[in-house]
């Protein structure tokens, strides 16, 4: 298994993602998308998320294919970012048809990033515009780090961000993964240099230190996110509720909405091997999985296994790639793996 051309999650033929933030507010969304619907579903394991549309994406319900999915930053007012999407599906005549009318799907999950400096005096919800921003520049490149969903994430001790890695497989099926990390863990070990993610990366695309020779690990609940968001409160915080890993893994495999659940599922391995702690009760952690249905499986019950070990691989590296390119911009309460 290597990484496809781009090493992102539009290595996937036909996958799409566009990005839209506000340096200001610092914050921003990011939407994956396809010419065509496609089949997703969905697994939480955060026990603080925020979402849409998301009851549509379990096995056992009636639609079987969905528009587009969503990554916001927002909090709850993130999720109107979905609304944005579907006034842009709506205008190109997309959606789930009933009869004469079309209902554009469009599942979304959001990330806690109101106590992060950025200025959140609005008088209108800005996330509908920057929902439809982001879906009308989807592309096959699109920038990691401090961008889109990810650009006011932040994790324990530096700032997070968006990130994306793929592996295409021996079959030429291709995995990959996007997500927004502002995770109540830390992504890297005490130090901040080394990543938690290190036995999984591929060359040096984030940064090829290795794995960290200290043993002993991942005792230390240190968090600078937690101090500096108390601070900015002016009062005592709990860190509940302020934190979440979210993320898309998506492949070309023809999959079942069944099987895309257990893609998810696995893929959450990849979340827990890079951020610690994780999946914990102030985190919304969740992962959507998509289908293209591009390739036929020889045989889908045997090869599932390969796909979801992909899968958990893709999203480790992801995540930290998104911290590993964040860079610094005024007014940040933590600092940059970058420029620590």
């Amino acid at each position: 298994m290597l990484p496809g051309p781009r090493n992102l999650i539009t290595d996937v033929p036909g996958l799409l993602v566009g990005n839209a933030q506000d340096a200001a507010l610092k914050s921003g969304t990011t939407v994956l998308t396809t010419d065509a619907p496609f089949t997703a579903s969905v697994h939480v394991m955060g026990g603080a998320p925020g979402t849409r549309e998301t009851d549509l994406l379990a096995p056992d319900k009636s639609v079987t294919r969905i528009d587009a999915l969503v990554l916001s930053g927002g909090s709850a007012f993130g999720l109107d970012a979905c609304s944005g999407v579907m006034d842009a599906l709506h205008a190109a005549d997309r959606g789930f048809p009933v009869g004469p009318a079309r209902v554009p799907l469009v599942p979304g999950a959001i990330l806690f990033d109101l106590l992060n400096g950025g200025d959140k005096a609005w008088k209108e919800n800005p996330y509908r515009a920057l929902g439809r921003a982001a879906f009308e520049a989807a592309e096959e490149e699109f920038e990691l780090g401090t961008a889109g969903a990810g650009t006011g994430a932040l994790t324990a001790m530096l700032k997070g961000g968006l990130g994306s890695a793929s592996l295409v497989l021996e079959s030429g099926v291709t995995v990959g993964a996007l997500v927004a990390a502002n995770p109540l863990g830390a992504v890297t070990t005490p130090g901040e240099r080394h990543f938690w993610a290190a036995p999984f990366e591929i060359g040096d695309e984030f940064g090829g230190l290795g794995p960290d020779p200290a043993a002993g690990l991942g005792r230390s609940m240190d968090s600078r996110k937690i101090e500096a968001i108390q601070k900015l409160g002016g009062a005592p915080l709990p860190p509940e509720r302020a934190n979440t890993t979210i993320a898309i893994v998506a492949t070309d495999a023809a999959l079942t909405k069944a099987q895309c659940q257990r893609l998810a599922a696995a893929a959450h391995d990849g979340i827990g091997r890079a951020i610690v702690p994780a999946h914990s009760p102030g985190d919304g952690d969740l992962v959507f999985a998509a289908s293209t249905g591009a390739r036929r499986l020889e045989a889908p019950d045997a090869e599932l296994g390969l796909l979801c070990h992909a899968a958990s691989l893709c999203l480790s590296r992801a995540i930290a790639r998104a911290v590993c390119l964040a860079r610094p911009e005024t007014g940040d309460l933590l600092p940059c793996w970058s420029a620590p």
